[in-house]
């Protein structure tokens, strides 16, 4: 079987998450500058996590206009590798860069204690097949 990304398509992948990456920073800036100070910080990491997902969709369905995949399995790689590099580079830029412990990392996903950053991590990797399967007729 034919690898899943050419070399092209990966750089531009990459590229793209690069994007992704800076949105999810911004978010987290406009959080801190505005309504954070003003609201508790597990209400203010809900809006955040809301907005992330309403603007990396909007930066994923981008992506899937200008560079579309061309199968429903390139689609779900695409989503996995972006989720990926989003975990990997959560835990090891929070960890080895601005001094979290891993438990505390691991506190950003604990859904029960109100924690629903998960929910940007599940939704950057299904978007690429949601878009996908918008775009393609039945």
């Amino acid at each position: 079987m034919p690898p899943i990304f050419t070399r092209s398509s990966l750089w531009k992948y990459l590229a793209a998450w690069l994007v992704m990456l800076l949105v999810a920073v911004a978010n987290g800036a406009v959080r801190d500058i505005t309504y954070g100070p003003h609201v508790d910080a597990l209400t203010a990491h809900q809006i955040s996590t809301v907005t992330a997902i309403l603007l990396l969709g909007l930066v994923i369905w981008l992506c899937s206009a200008v560079m579309p995949v061309s199968s429903k399995r390139e689609a779900v790689l695409l989503g996995l590798f972006w989720a990926a590099l989003t975990v990997a580079f959560e835990f090891v830029f929070f960890h080895f860069i601005g001094g979290h412990s891993w438990s505390e990392l691991l506190a950003n996903y604990n859904v029960g204690q109100g924690r629903v950053w998960v929910f940007v991590v599940l939704w950057i990797a299904v978007a690429p097949w949601f878009f996908f399967r918008l775009h393609t007729p039945a």
